[in-house]
């Protein structure tokens, strides 16, 4: 049985949605993508990324490895998967969704976060799911030398390699790291299909297999959407009308898809907000996604807003029902999708696919490349390479320091700041600078490289929700690096309207990489340094704010200060 959807869309908008979807009818475009027609897009390399179209068919014929995989490792006490991105974000969905505690994400060079997830594993009774598709990646790279050596100290070298499996693509650098380690299992995916577009392949089935799952129920119910994408009446395929909506409301200007959902499905939105903002953020344009956002009133809301709400069937949330009718009486366009239990998700997963290639074509872009995370990686690499010759970081003088709380810019924008922050330079006049800066239909973004924890999480969720309230623009929340990896591309590479805060600190334990010459701090650091630079760069409204170890006091601090003013 398909997910139900909804639609309430104003006036001009249904009628723009309805012509767009007759011209794919006249040029044939459904057909087209199904036959890997890049020029659909832009016409540069699209046809070689779509892969994901056929990969749960091809799943499906091969299910009995997942079987076989969920016998072979239910001994194992806790499931650990190093990886980000395309390659943790379904994985972490299904787990949260599906309850599985002990299965773990580690997708964050934090030293105080892989401390943490570390305390909470017997590392001799642990399966490690190593994912990544190009098997270059530094993250789950660096994670695995260091959970690897854990692991021969616990068990033995000879025997450590059965506490592994590796997912990559073929030929990759981790594949040959895996063979020679003696893996307990590699599963190899279609180089084809690239990461976001990756949850209904290996690299989202294999560990839904580990965890427990059925993953031949779960992609046989996901292959009732692959089919009802087929068809080639636009106007009836879920998949194609939900991207022409996309697509419409951003020509609209309603560029910011707010997302909610039933609690039941809470996380779903971390995915989504990875598979659209890297998709559609580039070239100057981008759909972003703005998720975990507590709901102002209708009446609050800019007309750059469009509601995408998932829901469970027979779900208690009786109020973001009653929340989303009354947006779509006051003329936002709405999407209400009902999924009828948990293990239809995977229908999503493949609808949300389609629909952001279908918005893609709409956009005139290639959703399927990112170019902006990788300026970011050539940033961090400098900055790491330069602590392997020289044993620190290169230097940095902050513009303003007091009480241990730095702050950094560019020149461009400090003078932009002092404007406004005027005698006073303080903390407090500089964050009030900052925010002063928000315009119409702009966004405010959080970017917190500091340890995922629920004491941070609320703390900067509230920093958010803050000037939300104040200044009733969209606000996103992410955590660094992973956020590289998912709306990072967006950031750089979309409009230039997002207003940036980002937070860094002090470490309060560090420990070395194995196998390197830097540790996780020193990784940490590049990475937030090398996006921020890349923010200034692209001319980004951007502040840093690096606190000292002690993250949660110097927050609370900064909250203090806001509400002051």
């Amino acid at each position: 049985m398909l997910n139900k959807i909804e639609f309430s869309l104003p006036q001009k908008i249904e009628i723009a949605v309805t012509t767009k979807l007759r011209e794919f009818a006249n040029r044939e475009v459904i057909g087209r993508i199904w036959n890997k027609d890049a020029a659909v897009w832009t016409g540069d390399d699209e046809n070689k990324w779509l892969g994901w179209l056929e990969i749960v068919e091809q799943e499906s014929d091969d299910s009995d490895k997942y079987s076989t995989l969920a016998q072979d490792v239910k001994d194992f006490e806790s499931i650990v998967l190093l990886g980000m991105g395309g390659s943790s974000l379904c994985p972490e969905v299904m787990s949260v969704t599906f309850g599985k505690d002990q299965f773990h994400i580690l997708d964050s060079t934090v030293p105080a976060q892989i401390k943490t997830l570390e305390s909470k594993i017997d590392i001799a009774k642990t399966l490690f799911i190593v994912a990544s598709k190009s098997g270059s990646t530094l993250e789950p790279n660096t994670f695995k030398q260091y959970f690897y050596k854990l692991v021969s100290d616990a068990v033995g070298s000879e025997k450590a390699g059965k506490h592994f499996i590796a997912i990559t693509d073929p030929g990759s650098k981790l594949e040959k790291v895996a063979e020679d380690d003696g893996f307990r299992h590699i599963f190899c995916g279609d180089p084809s299909v690239g990461g976001r577009f990756s949850a209904l392949s290996v690299f989202g089935m294999i560990p839904a297999a580990a965890m427990g799952l059925d993953a031949k129920d779960f992609l046989n119910r996901a292959m009732e959407m692959v089919h009802a994408c087929k068809s080639h009446v636009p106007m009836e395929n879920p998949g194609a009308f939900l991207g022409a909506v996309l697509g419409i409301c951003h020509q609209k200007g309603r560029d910011k898809l707010t997302i909610f959902t039933s609690p039941e499905l809470y996380d779903v939105g971390a995915w989504l907000e990875q598979l659209i903002a890297e998709s559609t953020g580039k070239q100057g344009v981008s759909i972003l996604p703005v998720d975990r956002e507590e709901h102002l009133s209708a009446d609050e809301y800019d007309d750059d807003r469009i509601f995408a709400y998932l829901k469970l069937k027979d779900s208690s949330d009786v109020s973001t029902d009653e929340k989303i009718e009354l947006l779509g009486s006051e003329g936002f366009p709405t999407v209400t999708i009902e999924l009828k239990d948990k293990e239809n998700l995977g229908q999503e997963f493949f609808r949300w696919e389609f629909a952001t290639a279908v918005a893609g074509a709409i956009m005139d872009i290639n959703p399927f490349d990112q170019p902006d995370v990788e300026a970011a990686k050539i940033e961090a690499k400098k900055i790491t390479s330069a602590y392997e010759e020289t044993g620190k970081l290169p230097s940095e003088k902050p513009f303003y320091e007091k009480e241990g709380i730095k702050l950094f810019t560019s020149d461009e924008y400090l003078a932009s700041l002092n404007k406004l922050v005027g005698e006073e330079k303080s903390l407090a006049n500089y964050l009030e600078s900052h925010i002063k800066h928000i315009q119409e239909y702009d966004y405010f973004a959080v970017l917190g490289y500091v340890e995922m924890n629920s004491e941070n999480e609320n703390l900067l969720q509230e920093i958010r929700h803050y000037v939300l309230n104040r200044e009733l623009c969209a606000t996103c929340l992410g955590f660094g690096p992973r956020f590289l990896h998912s709306t990072g591309q967006a950031y750089k590479g979309g409009e230039n309207n997002g207003v940036f805060l980002q937070i860094t600190s002090d470490d309060a334990v560090d420990f070395d990489v194995p196998e390197q010459k830097f540790s996780f701090g020193v990784v940490k650091a590049a990475q937030a340094r090398g996006d921020f630079q890349v923010l200034l760069d692209r001319k980004r409204r951007a502040l840093r704010v690096h606190l000292s170890e002690n993250v949660a006091r110097d927050l609370r601090t900064i909250l203090s200060l806001l509400y002051g003013n």
